[in-house]
């Protein structure tokens, strides 16, 4: 991808922290992430060709990524399409940034860490000055307060997304994924030029699916998220260039 097509830009203030690639979008198109959550290349390669034109950014996650995704997304990101590659790493520090090196030489634009702090600053070193927007994994979107609690923490999702969010940023990490229902809360914390990336998007009356703290797009955009990532709404719906224009229109409504 062409370094200056990226509309990627480096926060380096000292007082804030960020030193990761952060994501400034300039349209609503470039702020809506289709993610590729089907089991096949063949698959994702038509549903990239029928949104051709609509959508510019897609997500490839573990699915597809361990069906041949990896080199799909080399392809894609060759030819100027964003790729958010949703690896969500977390390992000692050698390990994750050894991951990031090579993530890097992909041409990848965004890359999921957990919010773990020594896994982020290892992330953010072995990023530093490439095009590489690291985002901060807080809480996943299909975990309420019950799940919290099963998984042992003594934080119910809102704290622990907001605890996240500030060694996020002082660390230096590019962006934040969290639900569109923190995502106001998290801009208070993180500022104007980091990214807040909301996944668990459902247009009003659709199927939530897995998902449990859920926002419909017009929600999140006033909520202040910089890019909404939208998967099965899209991709598994009958006309999904329809779908798609139509989370488009109500982004841009808001």
């Amino acid at each position: 991808m062409p370094h200056a097509d990226r509309n990627l830009a480096h926060a380096v203030d000292p007082g804030r922290g960020v030193t990761a690639a952060t994501m400034q979008p300039h349209s609503m198109q470039e702020r809506l992430i289709v993610g590729l959550d089907v089991p096949t290349v063949k698959e994702a390669e038509q549903a990239v060709r029928e949104l051709d034109g609509v959508v510019s950014f897609y997500k490839i996650g573990y699915q597809l990524a361990f069906a041949g995704g990896l080199d799909f997304a080399r392809e894609l990101a060759s030819g100027g399409t964003k790729i958010f590659l949703d690896m969500k790493l977390l390992d000692i520090d050698h390990t994750v940034a050894k991951g990031v090196e090579n993530i890097v030489k992909m041409g990848m634009t965004m890359l999921t860490i957990h919010a773990y702090p020594k896994a982020m600053a290892a992330a953010v070193e072995a990023a530093r000055g490439s095009d590489l927007c690291l985002l901060a994994v807080s809480v996943l979107t299909s975990m309420d307060e019950q799940d919290m609690i099963d998984a042992g923490y003594e934080y119910d999702p809102h704290t622990l997304v907001l605890r996240r969010s500030e060694q996020a940023l002082h660390a230096g990490m590019g962006g934040i994924v969290c639900s569109a229902a923190e995502a106001e809360a998290v801009r208070r914390i993180v500022g104007p030029d980091m990214a807040v990336v909301t996944p668990g998007i459902r247009p009003a009356g659709s199927d939530h699916g897995d998902q449990k703290r859920v926002v419909t797009p017009g929600q999140a955009i006033r909520n202040g998220a910089s890019h909404l990532v939208v998967g099965r709404p899209i991709v598994a719906a009958s006309d999904r260039r329809a779908a798609a224009e139509a989370i488009l229109d109500e982004m841009r409504s808001a």
